[in-house]
Formats: structure tokens, sequence, C-alpha cells
């Protein structure tokens, strides 16, 4: 058997996941294993993220460590909504600060041509131009205040997360809780108006609450339920995160993001580092930043052939999903209701 014909093996997906792993891989057999110990010596492993990480990886296995991509869906990834975008890394994860992934090294060594940055040019404008996110969810506005202070937006995000874990490590994050952004974002702009938006997931009751996270407005001027992120990151003047995807969205709408942690987007050159990446280097130039994480990092699958695609007309295919529009169907909101059970 050549080396093309053997099986992968992914670990431990639930059979919701187990079609879109298939489409991933496309052309490649995939076998799912239950136990790390399912996996021969010399195959190649697929696991979810840092899950399974403290686990001995017997000795010849290769592992492939896979994600959401950046551009994901019209919807939560929570809600079991289908993924137009993941990435499969072999080297660690993107949100895992405490060594290289294979992001990392596509952002610290590849010179990008011409015909990259011209894509990277056209897909940051498009995305922008149509407000798109990550999940593509909210559908209430907002205003600014009516005076001319700066407006700095504080995400959340979900505590308990791999990606503050391993992306904002303790010894050199002191910084790794929404309330404790929060009130340090506060204190040191004391005459700005402080938004916070809570993260989608802890909205939806499919994540649990931050510590002390209903005590919001004690340091913030408001708290932002039901506002796409798109539409607000074209009204603030500053985003500050721990490791949130939303920092990586403002900076494709040019605004000003601080980091607390160590996400794939800081130590470029780009953000406002209180935890610097010393082993980052290099000074990127926005759309390099753009062409490494949405070019050449992730992969694509079209909504409509199930196949591999491009970035381009994954974008085109979610603007035409979220112009469809409408609340959850039925089903979906009984199977929500099932999620948000099994989190308690």
């Amino acid at each position: 058997m050549s080396l093309a014909d053997q099986p992968f093996y992914a670990l431990d997906f639930s059979f919701w996941k187990r079609p879109y792993v298939r489409m991933f891989f496309h052309g490649r057999r995939v076998r799912f294993v239950a136990t790390v110990n399912d996996t021969p010596s010399g195959a190649t492993l697929i696991v979810w993220g840092m899950r399974d990480a403290a686990q001995d990886i017997p000795d010849g296995v290769r592992v492939l460590r896979i994600e959401d991509g950046f551009i994901r869906s019209v919807g939560l990834g929570a809600d079991l909504i289908r993924p137009v975008s993941w990435v499969i890394d072999d080297l660690g994860i993107y949100f895992d600060a405490t060594r290289p992934s294979r992001l990392e090294n596509i952002l610290a060594e590849t010179v990008f041509d011409d015909i990259s940055l011209q894509r990277a040019v056209a897909l940051r404008q498009k995305i922008v131009a149509s407000g798109l996110t990550k999940y593509n969810v909210g559908a209430g506005g907002w205003q600014r205040p009516p005076d001319s202070r700066r407006v700095i937006l504080v995400p959340g995000q979900v505590e308990t997360d791999a990606s503050i874990t391993y992306g904002a490590p303790e010894e050199v994050c002191p910084i790794r809780r929404n309330m404790n952004l929060l009130r340090a974002v506060r204190e040191a702009n004391p005459d700005a108006w402080v938004v916070y938006k809570p993260h989608p997931d802890v909205l939806a009751g499919l994540r649990l609450k931050g510590i002390d996270e209903d005590a919001a407005l004690q340091w913030c001027d408001e708290q932002v339920i039901d506002a796409s992120m798109g539409d607000l990151l074209g009204m603030v003047d500053e985003v500050h995160v721990i490791t949130s995807l939303a920092g990586f969205e403002a900076l494709l709408r040019g605004k000003s993001v601080t980091c607390y942690g160590q996400p794939f987007y800081a130590g470029w050159g780009l953000t406002t580092d209180m935890a610097p990446i010393e082993r980052r280097t290099r000074h990127l130039a926005l759309d390099e930043l753009v062409a490494g994480a949405l070019i050449e990092y992730p992969k694509y699958v079209s909504r409509m052939s199930g196949e591999l695609t491009t970035p381009e007309r994954a974008l085109d295919e979610l603007i035409a999903w979220r112009g469809q529009g409408g609340a959850l169907p039925w089903w979906r909101k009984i199977l929500r209701l099932v999620l948000q059970f099994h989190k308690r």
C-alpha cells in the first residue's frame, strides 16, 4: 500500500463532525477511532484542537490538529452549524502560543508574491464591505455615543476555551479573564466609552459565562448583546482583547488593537502587545497577515458541491448564505435546548 493509499485516523470525533472530516480530507480514507491506542505506528492521527494534548502519542504517529477557520459559517459552531473553513496544522495549532504552529511559520517565513497580496487585498476589502465575521450572527443595531469620546470595544471570550489556556499562558499573561480585561481597559482609559460584548456562545447559553461576568457594567459604559460584530467593528476606534478573533477582524478594518494574550495575529508589528512574543520578530504588512491567515493556512469546502474550494468562492457562498436570513428553524431551536442542557 502506498503512502497516499494509507488511511488517516481521526480521534474521538462526534457523529455530526465526521462527514466534514471526510470533506476536508478529500481524497483520503479516514477511519474514526475512540482512543490514541487504536492508531498504528507510522499512521497519521487527526485530532480536534488541543483535545487529548496531554495524552502520550505512540511513537511514529504523525498528528494533524484541526480547528475552525477564521471565516466559518452563518451561525455558531456550538450550534452544530456546518463550517466552510477549517485549518489543518502539522506543527501545533494557531491559538497555541507556547510553540510555533504552521500558521506562525507561514507568517514568519513566506515571501508573499504580488498575486497573493492582490488576492489578500481583494478578500479583505470584500470582508469589510460585506460586514462578514467568523460566525455572522447578531441582528440588532448599535450607535456610537453622540459625543466625541474614543470608543473601545472589549469582546468577551469563553474563559474555559483552549484559546485562552494556550493562547494566554499564565506565566506571561496576567490577564486571562473577561472581567480582569474589562477592568484593566477601564482603569487605563477612564475617559473612553468602553463597550463590552459577551461571546455569542455564552449569549446562546451554549457555553458558560466567565467569572463575575454579570458585573460587566461595573467596568464598562455599555454592554451590547445582539449587534453584529461586523457592524460594531466599523464604528469603534479601538479593540482590546485577550486572544479573541475579533482583534484580527478589527485589524482588517484598520482599527487599533491591543492584545493582552498572544493570539496568532500579535507580534508582527500590527498590534500593541501587552505580553510580547519574543520569537516573532518579523514585521508584516496587513495584507501579508491576511494572505497567510486566509489564503495559505485554511482549507475551504463549498456548501454547494461539498468539494474543496477557494477562499474567494467560500466568501461568496457565505454572503449568499447570510442573505437568506431568517431565525433558527424549529428543529435547530430544539437542538439548541438539548445542547444547553448538556452544558449544565
